[in-house]
């Protein structure tokens, strides 16, 4: 048995790189992982998705994920422009990034929690061409809210795929919103 996540987010936000690192931190500890990206119109801001399957065992699927476990949302924006909810399952989980609580989303109804990864990412400027990457707080969360994987797996996942202060910034963008995260359920 697997569980699958969807990554909504647009281009430059990191998307791609979050379902890399979850997957990366699944396989630290001992679980088969799959990531990958779908893209539509390749530029920066244009609505993007990426995917990730962790198992316990071998996974030999090898399709874009439809009926995702976990939803993960990038830009709070795409709620509007995207069905977000397509397919998740009945038992699924939502985690978005907005400064609202749960209750107070246009997803209201759902299994939701919410972390403000735009502003850990302000804080700690984690920036790319002047725009906050959210990818590293939002597993920070991911990790809280689910249990599926250790936030030290992500932790170690993000050390060792960047270094110096870039790898400080990210570990501590990934440990604040652990902190910082609300379940709505």
């Amino acid at each position: 048995m697997f569980k699958e996540i969807r990554i909504h987010g647009r281009g430059g936000q990191g998307a791609v790189t979050a379902a890399q690192l979850l997957a990366h931190a699944a396989f630290l500890e001992g679980k088969w992982v799959q990531a990958f990206p779908y893209f539509g119109a390749e530029r920066r801001g244009a609505p993007v998705k990426a995917f990730a399957r962790i198992s316990d065992g071998p996974i030999l699927m090898h399709s874009q994920i439809y009926d995702p476990d976990y939803v993960i949302i990038l830009s709070p924006e795409l709620t509007r422009v995207v069905d977000v909810t397509e397919g998740l399952k009945k038992d699924g989980f939502i985690l978005m990034n907005t400064t609202k609580k749960p209750e107070e989303t246009s997803l209201n109804g759902q299994r939701i929690a919410t972390v403000d990864a735009t502003g850990i990412a302000i804080e700690l400027e984690l920036l790319v061409a002047g725009f906050p990457v959210v990818n590293t707080a939002i597993l920070g969360a991911f990790a809280k809210a689910t249990r599926e994987i250790k936030l030290e797996s992500f932790l170690k996942a993000i050390r060792q795929t960047w270094s110096g202060s870039a790898g400080e910034k990210n570990t501590k963008a990934a440990e604040l919103a652990y902190e910082q995260s609300i379940k709505g359920w």
